[in-house]
């Protein structure tokens, strides 16, 4: 007769596969997250876009439908992602659900502001700078996740949070003071947009990571774009109405009306839509922190997909702190293999009963 394994060896041997799909989550996220640049590049080359970019007054119009539409693209993506599986009414269940849904609006806030600074950034400064500034995130997350769920920090980690903000200032430092002398090109806007993208993505990881825990992922996704459509269409676009006028519908309809938008659209709800799916997927295997650590590969990635289909090379800068970002994301949240637990210390009045897990099918 077969022995049955010991039941401290079937955990752990259940622990070690959860470890190694989360890390193989996080891998992925970050190789598509990179790829996403792409599109979201190139569509700057379509119009209206290309005319909006033309002068400066317009570049946050075009900022702005770019990233309203690159919403609600990644949305419809979500949607038939979840039909396919199956989970429709796991969204209905857990939409309906308040104890947990509600932690999807303050991350879709989070998350949207994040990536409309990345296409603020695109336009001001560049795509690669877009791509590398983000990547400040895992020192947001870390913080977040300290105050909020009493995550520790060790010496390790805050070893990395330093060379994190080492990577950060080669990738601000020549661009900011180029603006603070006057010798720039006047991108100060980018430069902020920069900013919000990595604190609204740090922001969004240790929110979603709270929700995460009792609701499925996938599920839990297309919640937060569902909030962060709504936002659109609540108070985002009636504001660009009231300032732009006209021109947001010209704009709008435009782009709707040119085939080669459509094209990047579907490439941007692709590579976005899976890039998030594999990110939320991460987070309860190995962490909120280790998720973001082993994305923030998409850093260097972005750079080699946009050289690959641009031939444009980007600054020495940007690679270079990139680089040292990305090392710094490693040594933050890489830990022994034995201690790769979700480090969460939870309070005592929170052990009483654990709350009901929904989303699930």
């Amino acid at each position: 007769m077969l022995e049955t394994p010991p039941t401290e060896e079937l955990r752990a041997d259940h622990r070690n596969r959860q470890v190694r799909w989360g890390f193989i989550w996080a891998l992925w996220c970050a190789v598509l997250w990179g790829a996403w640049y792409v599109p979201g590049y190139a569509v700057y080359s379509e119009p209206p876009f290309v005319n909006l970019s033309e002068t400066n007054g317009d570049l946050m119009l075009a900022a702005t439908v770019v990233a309203f539409l690159n919403a609600i693209a990644v949305l419809a993506a979500m949607f038939i992602w979840i039909g396919v599986l199956g989970k429709t009414k796991d969204y209905v269940r857990t939409l309906r659900h308040r104890q947990v849904s509600q932690w999807y609006l303050p991350a879709g806030v989070a998350g949207g502001l994040a990536i409309f600074g990345t296409y603020v950034a695109v336009v001001y400064i560049g795509a690669q700078f877009a791509a590398v500034a983000g990547l400040l995130y895992p020192i947001v997350g870390a913080i977040a996740a300290r105050i909020w769920y009493n995550e520790r920090v060790t010496p390790q980690a805050a070893i990395g949070i330093i060379v994190i903000v080492a990577g950060g200032v080669v990738i601000f430092a020549p661009g900011l003071i180029g603006e603070l002398t006057g010798t720039g090109t006047g991108g100060w806007i980018g430069y902020v947009a920069g900013a919000i993208t990595f604190v609204g993505w740090g922001l969004e990881g240790a929110i979603a990571g709270r929700a995460l825990d009792v609701s499925d992922p996938d599920v839990g996704l297309t919640l937060r774009f569902t909030y962060e459509v709504g936002l659109w269409l609540v108070i985002a676009i009636p504001v660009t109405i009231a300032l732009a006028g006209g021109a947001f519908w010209t704009a709008l309809g435009t782009a709707l009306t040119n085939p080669a938008v459509w094209l990047m659209l579907l490439l941007m709800g692709l590579t976005f839509a899976f890039c998030y799916v594999s990110w939320y997927k991460s987070f309860p295997l190995i962490g909120v922190g280790r998720g973001q650590a082993i994305a923030a590969l998409y850093g260097p990635l972005a750079l080699l997909w946009l050289f690959l289909f641009t031939f444009e090379w980007p600054g020495t800068n940007f690679v270079i702190g990139s680089a040292i970002a990305v090392v710094g994301s490693f040594v933050l949240f890489t830990e022994r293999r034995g201690i790769l637990e979700i480090v969460r210390a939870v309070p005592a009045r929170h052990t009483q009963a654990a709350p009901t897990e929904v989303g699930h099918g």
